[in-house]
């Protein structure tokens, strides 16, 4: 967990910078209804269930922005950028499959796929029902 918790830092250094060197700058954003959504599916106070929801959530947040920078790394025209992208679907990648082993190590592993096929059946409505926009994660 503390790797990815560095890496996540990194990341945002790296993008901090950049936007800096172009004249932009980073700025609070309105909440994320995707994200937001997803935190509604933790079964809080469940102990054992309650990380294994959490895990399961960070891991699809991790895989849709791995998907996305996917997108953006094939399809930008700058090179720069597409090579920002590049790097942060590899490490995505690679975050959203630690969330997803971890919870499956829990003591509740034998119910783990099958919550796990639950979150994506409610994440699929969650993304359906997302406002199209110039979000990490906005709608279809």
């Amino acid at each position: 967990m503390t790797a990815i918790a560095r890496d996540e830092v990194e990341h945002l250094a790296v993008v901090v910078r950049l936007l800096a060197r172009r004249g932009g700058r980073l700025t609070r954003t309105n909440v994320n209804r995707y994200a937001a959504s997803l935190r509604e599916l933790v079964r809080l106070g469940k102990g054992p269930d309650e990380l294994a929801d959490r895990l399961m959530v960070s891991a699809l947040i991790e895989a849709r922005s791995c998907e996305r920078f996917e997108l953006l790394a094939r399809l930008c025209d700058d090179r720069e950028l597409s090579k920002l992208y590049a790097g942060l679907w590899a490490s995505e990648a690679g975050h959203y499959k630690v969330f997803l082993d971890l919870a499956r190590q829990l003591p509740s592993r034998p119910r783990i796929d099958a919550r796990w096929s639950d979150m994506l059946d409610a994440e699929a409505e969650i993304i359906a029902a997302q406002p199209s926009g110039s979000t990490m994660h906005s709608g279809v």
